[in-house]
């Protein structure tokens, strides 16, 4: 139990500065550099995988039994889920409510980690212990 509860210490941890990443990227690029907001949640969306990735293949699931290639290949699919749920709840919703982007994008980002933890641990890195 101690070490699940590490563990998801790590993911909240990589988690919230993948999060923070995405989430300064993409207000950045609306907001100051007239980027459409979709093209902006992609960019930010690219830059925080690496973030992400790296943070829990070396950190949240440093006891991993799958190698670094596997493991990318794997995270990157959940990680593409993932985003494309994201992206089209953030288009979709930008579109069907007055809610600010900066709030949408935050909401639909916190929503999404549980999947991406759960989906991480027991395909994509294959914890072990």
């Amino acid at each position: 139990m101690k070490a699940l509860l590490r563990q998801l210490a790590w993911f909240v941890a990589v988690g919230c500065t993948a999060a923070a990443t995405h989430w300064t990227t993409a207000v950045v690029g609306i907001a100051c550099l007239g980027i459409l907001p979709a093209v902006a949640n992609l960019i930010g969306w690219s830059i925080a995988l690496v973030v992400s990735f790296s943070g829990h293949y070396f950190l949240t699931f440093r006891r991993q039994t799958k190698t670094l290639l596997p493991a990318l290949g794997r995270f990157f699919a959940i990680a593409t889920g993932g985003f494309a749920i994201n992206e089209l709840a953030f288009v979709y919703l930008l579109a069907a409510t007055d809610i600010p982007y900066y709030w949408l994008l935050a909401i639909i980002l916190v929503a999404i980690a549980a999947l991406t933890f759960v989906l991480s641990r027991y395909w994509a890195f294959q914890h072990s212990s």
